[in-house]
């Protein structure tokens, strides 16, 4: 399957910046069962952007606008080759467990092992942990199926409930959260069994017939975890999904803090208001990508023409930390 994907990141400003600095990471990953075919990124106002691959194969853009401005904008476009990966069975034989750690010992998964800023065991975590019986039984594939529909049935998915940096306490007392919490949730937990457990950064291809709880129209994130005889195998808790055809992956990391779809910080001292929105198209043949990247008709008012600013005098330098898109 072809899939094309506008995401479009606007930034407005009460009062005009004298500078934004920013990197994305919106390039979809070439690997696996993905390859992406196209991609193109265009910022207003103009300016080049420059890009490197991070230590864990992720594509980095990064850009400097060093002029005033009113809002910055950011139109991320690609086109996806998405194959069906290789079908998962319901389980493993209970030897799975000596494998995986045999699997380990060999490799280098240590980052996917240890506790990370959004990913750290907490008391509320244990208690879960206990609740939903998460100890090493059975095999490391039907343990993982189990945990991904348990917190798929244990939590509500209720957008904007929490915030970009909410720890993982929140969403478990709540008992509702975002696909970013339940992500974190699973990450965590998934790893006091030492299986490394890995953040996704991506999109969600969604149909009418699938009933996806996950919002239309925004990002989207899941775990991938390492398991023998298949490797890294994606699982979607909050739509209680194997990761398949329908997931996009743009980046993977520790947890969302190493994989930000925006990160940036300007120069100025005002207010900014974000938006976002994601336009995600299946097609069975290759569809032709105008190099131009049109903006789509229904986003118009969200992409207006930047205003130019006369210079101003130089002011004494206040730096603030641009919002980021929550998953």
């Amino acid at each position: 399957m072809f899939y094309s994907i506008r995401h479009l990141t606007k930034f407005r400003y009460a009062n005009p910046v004298s500078e934004s600095v920013m990197e994305t990471r919106m390039h979809p990953r070439g690997d696996g069962s993905q390859r992406c075919l196209t991609f193109h990124l265009a910022v207003s106002p103009r300016c080049r952007a420059f890009s490197y691959r991070d230590h864990l194969g992720n594509q980095v853009h990064h850009f400097d606008i060093p002029g005033q401005h009113l809002q910055l904008v950011v139109i991320a476009e690609a086109l996806v080759d998405l194959q069906h990966p290789a079908e998962i069975p319901p389980s493993l034989t209970p030897q799975a467990w000596d494998e995986l750690d045999a699997l380990v010992r060999n490799g280098d998964f240590w980052e996917m092992l240890l506790p990370s800023e959004f990913a750290t065991p907490t008391q509320s975590l244990l208690d879960l942990a206990k609740k939903l019986d998460v100890r090493r039984r059975d095999d490391p594939l039907q343990l993982l199926r189990e945990l991904n529909s348990a917190l798929y049935e244990s939590f509500d998915y209720v957008p904007k409930s929490t915030k970009v940096d909410s720890p993982i306490d929140e969403a478990i007392r709540n008992q509702h959260g975002v696909c970013q919490d339940f992500a974190h949730i699973m990450i965590a937990l998934v790893r006091t069994l030492r299986i490394p457990c890995r953040y996704v950064s991506g999109y969600l291809h969604r149909r009418m017939q699938d009933h996806d709880r996950s919002t239309d129209g925004a990002t989207h994130a899941w775990v991938e975890a390492l398991l023998p005889q298949f490797g890294w195998v994606g699982f979607d808790p909050t739509n209680n999904l194997v990761a398949g055809d329908r997931h996009i992956r743009t980046a993977i990391g520790r947890d969302y803090a190493d994989v930000p779809p925006t990160k940036g910080v300007f120069r100025g001292e005002t207010l900014s208001e974000l938006s976002v929105a994601v336009r995600v198209t299946a097609s069975e043949v290759a569809p032709e990508i105008d190099q131009g990247l049109p903006v789509p008709e229904d986003w118009s008012v969200l992409v207006e023409k930047t205003q130019e600013l006369p210079p101003k005098p130089p002011a004494p330098p206040q730096l603030a930390q641009q919002q980021q898109q929550q998953q």
